[in-house]
């Protein structure tokens, strides 16, 4: 019997192991590419042991170094300023949802649920934010279209309030003379880290990878974001590449494209990945209790 647990116990070790292999190498593929020879991808294509190097795509980038530190201050910026106040809000609604004695409650959950169905569309969206708030081309630009919250996170957080945190608690504080409020942020939100580390991370990826608010509302290069800046690198690229043959200059033939594209990947996802472990133990906890139907 122990033989049997042992060799269970190994072949579950060997599974996981491959899955984990699974997850990375496509990340460690991504970076030899990025520091692989631009002409080597086009003739033996991807390989974890290319036959020649180069950092010609990080030397082209570290050229725009300052504009990349500049864009690298804004995402950080909107991202910790959007996160913390998407949480905020979200919560703010999340919590009155999941009491019973909420007068209509049922009504304003549904209006919830029906954003997840349903959306303006992308003109009325720019109308409404170019002409009636003004933020095309400030940060507000890059900040209120993801505030206005996630209808899913939303959902996710109300579950979390209504089977993790008991009633009783609240009663109890209650009868104390706690108010509303109180009972929010001094019982509420301190019992409900993982919930709130689950949205925080997927409000925080939507920020820190969202291009289409810059794309459409920014057209100032003082205000763009990193994924915004690396974008408009990257099509500069491809523009002269592409259109080399109509110049003499061999600098222009000899510009990186594929590991250019390897290389913007490699600095957008690095913080990412610095960030995700301290978060993992309250990710994965929030998403396993806040997704029990209530």
């Amino acid at each position: 019997m122990k033989s049997d647990s042992r060799g269970l116990q190994w072949a579950g070790h060997i599974i996981l192991t491959l899955f984990s292999l699974a997850c990375i190498l496509p990340f460690v593929l991504l970076f030899i590419t990025s520091v692989t020879d631009d002409h080597t991808i086009a003739v033996e294509g991807y390989s974890f042991f290319p036959s020649k190097f180069s950092l010609s795509a990080y030397e082209y980038l570290w050229r725009e170094a300052g504009q990349i530190f500049h864009a690298y201050g804004i995402t950080i910026l909107i991202t910790v300023i959007g996160t913390f106040a998407s949480l905020l809000i979200t919560s703010l609604l999340a919590y009155p949802l999941s009491r019973k004695d909420l007068p209509g409650g049922t009504v304003i959950a549904f209006f919830v649920f029906f954003t997840l169905l349903f959306n303006g569309g992308l003109v009325p969206t720019y109308l409404i934010y170019t002409q009636m708030f003004d933020i095309k081309n400030t940060l507000f630009a890059l900040l209120i279209p993801w505030l206005l919250m996630n209808g899913f996170n939303v959902m996710l957080m109300r579950t979390f309030f209504k089977t993790t945190i008991p009633g009783a608690i609240i009663e109890s504080a209650s009868m104390d003379g706690a108010g509303e409020f109180k009972m929010y942020y001094k019982i509420i939100l301190p019992l409900s880290l993982p919930i709130l580390a689950t949205v925080g991370m997927f409000q925080g990826l939507a920020y820190w990878n969202d291009w289409n608010n810059g794309l459409i509302f920014v057209t100032d290069p003082k205000l763009f974001s990193l994924q915004n800046l690396l974008n408009r690198i990257m099509n500069d690229i491809q523009y002269l590449t592409r259109n080399s043959q109509m110049n003499t200059g061999a600098a222009l033939e000899q510009l990186p494209s594929e590991t250019f594209r390897m290389a913007v990947a490699v600095i957008g996802v690095i913080p990412i990945l610095i960030a995700y472990p301290f978060f993992q133990k309250y990710f994965v906890k929030g998403m396993t209790i806040g997704a029990v139907k209530g």
